[in-house]
């Protein structure tokens, strides 16, 4: 199945770089434009509220007619958005640069996500969503280290050629196997936020922005919440931990889903997301700390394919636009994560107790995703999707995925 979707893991890689890889290198992006870091920020903002308007309005405008050349163009307004970034003589254009590159982000996630379970047998739809997932922590895990070490040596400009090189690469892979990937299903002229008018769906947006705030969020400070229980000599390894175990959850939540379903991974997955702040919270043992990472990388990051299996499941016209909000609500819940913790930390609060108010949101989130759960999906429709003449994808011909079934290829 790897070897069907991994030119869009390969995109989604770029993607988990760049979404964080700019927080690493703030300070000499601010010296080398002469302003602020605040002002530097705001790029990050940019990117994010970029990719979180761009992918519900117009992942599926764009799919129509061809999967292939709506994914090529969100990978090809990212990539240039990137390389603007990389040349940007001032802030202005700086700034403008973010906006493209999120807004080419936001789109690529959801039509890629959509497009990684189409390309498979029902029976392994969550395997291939979680590929997609596991591409974007790995670019976040393995791609921000190296994006920051290539900053304090060469300067942040080829930090970001290195988000435009695997881009790049990306989408020559993807070029090269366009003929391969199923056309998608029309959205049947349904308003952009129709699909919000699910309460389930609305739910599960809801619960990804929470999961988001607490799970991304919260990493923010992990180095300055260890640094204060006295592990600071441990934080290295803590981001690592916390990255290896991001991996190694994505990596392995797609059998169990598509084997027991998305019902009480909903509810175990936050849970264990709330056991790790408590333990982080009440303890200052390195060991505690350190399984208490792992695990928090695994169930915050296996929580995205979780969500997107039994938010899409049954929704064959619609799953463009609930993937395209989770991930955005998924994402802007990460900035209001952050932005919450920097609020606490100007208002006294001690960095050891973030993992405390972390919780909260984790405990909501609980509620609505075993709620989600708990409902029945709406009955799906049989739609085909068709595979250009002379393509097709290994495996995908036995069982057509509830979300996007598929028809014969028309040619021999």
């Amino acid at each position: 199945m790897i070897r069907t979707v991994w030119p869009l893991v390969a995109a989604a890689v770029a993607l988990g770089i760049d979404a964080y890889v700019l927080a690493g290198v703030l300070p000499s992006i601010a010296a080398s434009l002469t302003t602020t870091v605040a002002v530097i920020g705001l790029g990050v903002t940019a990117f994010t509220a970029a990719y979180a308007v761009a992918g519900p309005l117009l992942s599926g405008r764009l799919t129509r007619g061809s999967t292939a050349r709506a994914l090529l163009i969100a990978l090809g307004v990212f990539n240039l958005g990137n390389l603007v970034t990389v040349v940007a003589p001032g802030v202005g254009i700086f700034l403008a640069s973010r906006v493209v590159a999120g807004a080419g982000a936001g789109i690529l996630t959801a039509v890629a996500t959509v497009t990684a379970a189409a390309m498979v047998a029902d029976r392994e739809r969550g395997r291939a969503m979680a590929m997609v997932t596991f591409g974007l922590s790995a670019g976040t895990v393995a791609g921000v280290p190296v994006g920051m070490l290539i900053g304090e040596s060469w300067g942040w400009r080829w930090t970001m050629a290195l988000v435009v090189a695997v881009g790049v690469l990306s989408m020559i892979a993807l070029a090269a196997r366009a003929h391969t990937l199923p056309a998608l299903p029309p959205t049947g002229g349904a308003p952009v936020f129709g699909a919000l008018r699910s309460g389930r769906v609305s739910a599960g947006v809801v619960a990804a922005f929470l999961l988001g705030m607490a799970s991304l969020g919260l990493y923010t400070y992990l180095l300055p919440m260890a640094e204060a229980r006295g592990l600071g000599a441990w934080g290295f390894a803590l981001v690592w931990a916390w990255g290896v175990g991001g991996v190694t959850g994505a990596a392995l939540i797609g059998r169990p889903l598509d084997r027991y379903g998305p019902r009480w991974l909903l509810l175990a997955l936050p849970a264990v997301l709330a056991a790790s702040f408590a333990a982080v919270r009440i303890s200052s043992a390195p060991t505690v700390w350190m399984i208490a990472a792992v695990l928090w990388g695994a169930a915050g990051w296996a929580s995205v394919p979780a969500l997107q299996q039994a938010l899409t499941r049954g929704r064959a016209d619609g799953a463009m636009a609930v993937v395209a909000f989770q991930m955005a609500a998924m994402y802007l819940g990460s900035a209001a994560g952050a932005a919450v913790g920097s609020r606490l930390l100007a208002g006294g609060t001690d960095s050891a107790d973030l993992a405390g108010w972390a919780v909260i949101p984790t405990v909501l989130a609980i509620v609505l995703t075993g709620w989600v759960g708990a409902r029945r999906p709406p009955a799906g429709t049989r739609q085909s999707v068709r595979v250009p003449a002379g393509g097709g994808t290994t495996g995908a011909a036995e069982a057509a995925p509830a979300m996007c079934p598929r028809r014969a290829p028309d040619g021999p």
